[in-house]
């Protein structure tokens, strides 16, 4: 039996679809996932115009959801379960793992939709009819009322958020969100869920915040922001000119969290003394723990929210190309592609 993938060689190029086999026995602790649907995550699109660097050929992606379909010793209950999983895979033993509360920086990671095609099956990303996953990698069970198009990006975008929001400073009454992006807007909700009395959301994009009142933040420009009015500002966007601007939001001991710029163009025009005289705490995060993903998919099963209508119609894989373009565009906070052949 097969698996259809579409392979990434190097920035510029179309993808290139080919057929690739599935294990014919699975170590123990393997399984195999049918994708029924993934999404296009912005890394994937920072990595597909050269903006960064990743090991090729490979299969990109890394947000899905499927449906388990093999399953090697030890992990038997997974069959048939329709399921989301952690974009990264960590050994659990070293010191990331077991003492920094870190296991995203684990030793010897390993993420999908970042592994060559000659590691194993090749099958490690969700631009694919199948993914291998690892032994060790984190799975969570997808409830029937959160539909393909919402769960697919869980395991990315929602989970990092759930991260960034899970302990926030004392008190928090304000904060400011930059992006009105997906990132951006599943931080609002869950900072709202988390009681923050205001959470305003600024962009240049006049789409985006038009969207941003239904996911219960506030829509401004930067310049209507008031200085010092934040207890938290989360820098959501990825635009490395934007952090002076956060700086000026942020109240004395404010706290300064970064999550959108995963890429090299990302210098920062910032004095210390900005940081010092301001008191501010400022944190880096990059992914996510298991925990974060459990609360993620918990967040979407009680959700009221229209996450559905910020996602595109499904593309074929065969489109993945058409999928990357239209995504280019933000028309869509995600594109999606669907393994139904």
């Amino acid at each position: 039996m097969n698996a259809h993938a579409a392979i990434f060689d190097q920035a510029g190029t179309a993808f290139r679809m080919v057929e690739l086999p599935l294990p014919s026995a699975l170590q123990a602790g393997e399984l195999i996932v049918e994708m029924a649907l993934a999404t296009i995550c912005g890394s994937d699109l920072h990595t597909h115009s050269g903006r960064r660097m990743e090991p090729s050929p490979c299969v990109l992606g890394h947000e899905g959801v499927g449906r388990v379909i093999a399953a090697g010793a030890g992990r038997e209950r997974w069959m048939g379960r329709r399921v989301t999983w952690s974009s990264a895979d960590s050994c659990g033993q070293c010191t990331a793992c077991t003492q920094w509360d870190l296991p995203q920086k684990c030793e010897r990671v390993f993420k999908y939709g970042h592994a060559t095609l000659d590691e194993a099956s090749g099958l490690h990303g969700t631009y694919a009819t199948h993914i291998v996953l690892r032994a060790g990698t984190h799975l969570v069970e997808v409830p029937e009322n959160v539909v393909d198009t919402v769960a697919a990006a869980a395991n990315c975008s929602l989970a990092t958020m759930a991260n960034v929001t899970e302990h926030l400073p004392s008190p928090c009454h304000v904060a400011v969100v930059q992006g009105a992006g997906l990132l951006g807007l599943h931080g609002c909700a869950l900072l709202r869920a988390a009681g923050v009395e205001r959470v305003i959301v600024v962009d240049t994009d006049e789409a985006r915040l038009a969207r941003v009142a239904e996911f219960g933040g506030e829509a401004m420009l930067s310049t209507d922001v008031p200085a010092k009015c934040a207890d938290v500002v989360i820098e959501a966007a990825g635009v490395p000119s934007i952090v002076n601007e956060g700086l000026r939001f942020l109240r004395p001991g404010g706290h300064y969290l970064f999550v959108g710029m995963v890429h090299p163009d990302s210098v920062l025009s910032i004095t210390g003394e900005a940081i010092i005289r301001g008191c501010v705490s400022v944190r880096g995060f990059h992914n996510y723990a298991p925990r974060h993903l459990d609360m993620a998919v918990a967040f979407l099963t009680q959700s009221t929210l229209p996450w559905a209508s910020l996602v595109s119609p499904p593309l074929p894989l065969a489109y993945l190309d058409e999928g990357f373009a239209l995504s280019a565009t933000h028309r869509w906070a995600r594109v999606a592609i669907s393994m139904n052949r």
